[in-house]
């Protein structure tokens, strides 16, 4: 089962869809309605947070949860929820130059998990307006995926089944969105609860 932790984004349900129709059984939270003791009792195989209108600061459990759970389930952040990977693990969220509501933009990607047998580069929606400062990228943290401006557009944990994205996998303006998801549930099915 996925957990996901809905930051209250329209979005969110079209996550769901995408993952529904991949024949995945999930749970959506609200980011207020759920505690950290509740998600270790429903014992979820994924945990995923979701896009959302603020900042990582205001995304309620999203965080806490980041930090709890990293190593022992795997973890996809989308849009706010990559925004919250990088926060966690001491990256900074800054205004990004571009305000991007609804564009498209060209991703380049490393070829690697969650980017696994995908064009590159490939078009994806952006919906943002906050975005990860590449200079304060911790260690642990790699960049998989990048526009040709070098804005940061998905991030792996070197040792730690945790991945995020800045753009919108389920936009129906993004190439190959549901295969994007598709490759981080094979990638990490396999890996142990700790």
């Amino acid at each position: 089962m996925i957990l996901m932790i809905d930051n209250y984004d329209s979005f969110t349900f079209n996550l769901v869809q995408y993952l529904g129709e991949l024949g995945e059984e999930l749970m959506v939270k609200r980011n207020d309605e759920i505690t950290i003791s509740e998600i270790e009792q429903l014992n979820p195989q994924f945990l995923m947070i979701s896009p959302g209108p603020c900042s990582p600061n205001e995304a309620g459990i999203s965080m806490e949860a980041i930090e709890y759970f990293a190593g022992k389930i795997p973890i996809f952040g989308v849009c706010l929820g990559h925004q919250s990977i990088a926060q966690v693990f001491g990256g900074d969220v800054i205004r990004a130059e571009r305000l991007m509501h609804g564009k498209t933009s060209e991703i380049n990607h490393n070829g690697e998990t969650i980017f696994k047998n995908m064009e590159n580069p490939f078009t994806a929606t952006r919906y943002h307006s906050l975005i990860v400062k590449n200079e304060t990228l911790p260690d642990c943290l790699e960049v998989t995926a990048w526009t040709d401006e070098n804005e940061i557009m998905a991030i792996r944990h070197k040792s730690l089944p945790i991945e995020g994205v800045q753009f919108h996998p389920e936009s129906i303006m993004t190439s190959f969105g549901k295969d994007l998801l598709k490759n981080f549930i094979d990638q990490y099915k396999l890996v142990e609860k700790s």
